[in-house]
């Protein structure tokens, strides 16, 4: 597992951007199950090894205390929730709920950081790939049928309850765009202007190398190989959802990580979705919620999120996109199987 996600982190790191400065630093750190590489350029070495030494505590912080199965402060918000309990939360936590309750109400329910019940049940909380059986569907469709949603989490100041006791939170569709999103906002802090943090086909970028825009290439959902490529700005962020990354798979069958909160089942058709935004978390939150929402009601939801750009791939191949990702996407020979463009309303 750890050569395939460094192999990943290669692969979506600069492709081609010329001749690099004379001062670069890289170091791999490890968070959310996820190898980050933080690649820092034009300080010294030891500036740059503070630096990535205070953001992988940071990491190490959000790893505990924002996982939903690490004995932190969510597993506590979670438990006091399941017994109808109300519970004082701290400022390390509590925006990223905020955040998930905006998440949900502007993808329109379809990211949903509050079915983590769900995506227990199917083995996708921990952080190796699940093995053996699938989980009994009846046992699926029963928490489904319960309708947890950040909807029904209620904040009152700092002080956390939910009206539904079945809710159950995991920000693992979101929390890796928003630590790469602090990771930078501190990395600025501490007097650094160019950076590229990449994450499990994730990339999040500070300032550009010699003035020129970042180039990193977009991972093909089939095998170990590039299916697109495109330029970013400094600030702009590119995230990935695939069913590529985490699945489970039982007598041939591919069970993807991302479920659609409305029924608790994965989804099958919509293999790769990747945003641009200078929002890492609203990036990473979109690119879950258009794979639920599919290759017909995409469009839609990146409007509802105020998504600008967006590639999605389905299991044939095609490739669906709006017009301004299209003028800026760089697809390999023989990829796509076929294009669909749509306006974003």
């Amino acid at each position: 597992m750890k050569g395939k996600l460094l192999a990943l982190i290669a692969l979506v790191m600069l492709v081609g951007c010329g001749e690099k400065p004379e001062s670069e630093h890289k170091q791999t750190l490890y968070v959310f199950g996820t190898l980050v590489e933080v690649t820092i350029k034009g300080v010294e070495k030891a500036k740059a090894q503070a630096a990535v030494a205070e953001l992988g505590q940071g990491f190490q912080k959000m790893h505990q205390d924002w996982h939903a199965w690490k004995s932190g402060e969510l597993v506590r918000v979670n438990e006091a929730i399941a017994k109808g309990q109300s519970i004082e939360v701290s400022p390390f936590l509590l925006p990223l709920i905020e955040q998930a309750k905006a998440l949900h109400k502007s993808s329109k329910g379809l990211f949903d950081a509050g079915i983590g019940a769900i995506v227990g049940a199917w083995g996708f909380h921990a952080d190796e790939l699940p093995k053996g059986s699938k989980p009994p569907l009846d046992e699926i469709r029963a928490l489904a049928a319960k309708k947890p949603s950040m909807a029904d989490v209620v904040i009152d100041g700092n002080m956390v309850s939910s009206v539904n006791p079945a809710v159950a939170m995991d920000f693992g569709g979101f929390a890796k765009g928003v630590a790469l999103d602090w990771a930078v906002k501190r990395l600025k802090k501490l007097g650094i202007k160019t950076a590229i943090l990449s994450a499990g086909g994730d990339v999040n970028t500070l300032g550009e190398p010699k003035n020129r825009l970042w180039k990193v290439a977009i991972r093909h959902p089939k095998h170990w190989g590039v299916i697109a490529s495109l330029e970013l700005k400094g600030g702009e962020n590119l995230h990935t959802s695939g069913n590529y990354q985490r699945f489970r798979e039982h007598e041939g069958i591919h069970y993807a990580h991302i479920l659609d909160p409305r029924s608790g089942m994965p989804v099958d058709h919509i293999v790769s979705a990747s945003v641009v935004s200078e929002n890492g978390g609203l990036a990473d939150a979109a690119a879950t919620a258009l794979s639920v929402a599919g290759s017909k009601n995409w469009p839609e939801i990146a409007q509802s999120m105020g998504v600008k750009y967006v590639l999605m791939i389905d299991d044939e191949g095609r490739a669906y996109m709006n017009e301004a990702m299209q003028k800026r996407i760089a697809f390999e020979p023989g990829e796509p199987k076929g294009t669909t463009v749509s306006p974003i309303p």
